[in-house]
């Protein structure tokens, strides 16, 4: 049996085309887009202002392809992990991460992951596939009924830093977040939105020419190669000096500031010399550096930096005068932390 076309795959141009095929007037189109995005329904009997002929003629043609919460998992700093289901039984996860100013989604862009960094949980778990546009904008979706449930309170910010690169699935993260900002869809801000990844430089050059308004976070976790080729292997192809070039480029046409993402490793890349890299890397660019505490995973050699080596760390790259902050985990109990996430609540 031929699958049906998800209708949310379509645009508001071809919504428009198929109306009019079908001898339906213009404005059921937006009519139907409403129903889809803004009420996200998961029937086509849920568009109680269609008539039934056009909900038949919808349902005949076309499927809804939605994402539902099958699993969660709150830890004891209040931090929550969902595991959510796809439609064809593929599963990600997502979390929520609250404190007093904020509530953060932690949104998935893939179904597994290509890179295996070899810190990373879900690098273990092999690419299964992209993941789409709407799937994106349901887990946003989602994640926001939950804050609004549980704190009477929306999404404060978004990040993908979930599972997956999100920049090998360019067209489809573009498109979600243009939905996610859309004032059709959940109108939320793109300054309140940032993607996050491992250094595909290509599409970071293509991020300014697109002239996208979210911001930007690339994982470095090393200044120096040798070390950054054995965390990641992606810079065996795309090295730091690779990275610098596409930052430059970013901020020439865009103007926004780059953040770095650097957990601290004991014994691996927390030393004053490679503080000194990495001051020597970011001194000629507009970035910030975001230091994280590594998280642990079970079955991974790599373990939290001494207390005292990550302060030694900040101080000396807040003497040279770099925007540095480190940011606390949350949600380490239920491994719902950064480089955690592996789907366990399946």
């Amino acid at each position: 049996m031929k699958l049906k076309i998800d209708i949310r795959s379509l645009n508001y141009d071809d919504l428009e085309v198929f109306c009019l095929k079908n001898k339906l007037q213009k404005f059921r189109a937006k009519q139907i887009d409403e129903w889809l995005w803004k009420k996200r329904v998961q029937s086509f009997n849920q568009m109680s202002s269609l008539p039934n002929h056009i909900r038949d003629l919808l349902s005949e043609h076309f499927s809804i392809n939605h994402v539902n919460i099958h699993k969660k998992e709150k830890s004891k700093d209040g931090t929550i992990k969902y595991s959510l289901k796809l439609w064809d039984n593929s599963y990600i996860e997502g979390v929520l991460i609250f404190s007093k100013k904020r509530i953060t989604a932690c949104i998935s862009s893939q179904v597994g992951c290509s890179l295996d960094c070899n810190f990373c949980a879900t690098g273990t778990l092999k690419l299964k596939r992209n993941i789409s546009a709407s799937e994106i904008f349901d887990q946003v979706y989602i994640l926001n009924n939950e804050a609004v449930n549980l704190c009477n309170r929306p999404l404060s910010n978004i990040v993908f830093m979930g599972m997956g690169e999100p920049l090998l699935n360019y067209s489809e993260l573009l498109k979600g977040i243009n939905k996610i900002t859309s004032k059709n869809g959940l109108n939320i801000s793109s300054k309140r939105i940032t993607v996050s990844t491992a250094g595909v430089t290509k599409m970071i050059k293509k991020l300014a020419d697109d002239m996208t308004k979210f911001n930007l976070a690339i994982s470095l976790h090393s200044a120096k190669n040798e070390i950054r080729s054995k965390l990641m292997p992606i810079n065996k192809k795309i090295d730091l000096q690779d990275i610098k070039e596409a930052n430059k480029y970013y901020y020439n046409k865009t103007k926004k500031i780059v953040t770095y993402e650097y957990i601290l490793f004991d014994n691996i890349n927390d030393s004053l010399e490679d503080a000194r890299l990495l001051f020597d890397f970011a001194k000629d660019l507009y970035c910030k550096i975001n230091l994280i505490e590594y998280n642990p995973v079970k079955g991974f050699i790599f373990k939290k930096s001494s207390n005292k080596r990550t302060m030694l760390f900040i101080d000396f790259l807040k003497n040279k005068n770099i925007n540095v902050t480190l940011r606390k985990s949350k949600g380490k109990d239920i491994n719902a932390a950064c480089g955690q996430l592996v789907n366990e609540l399946k």
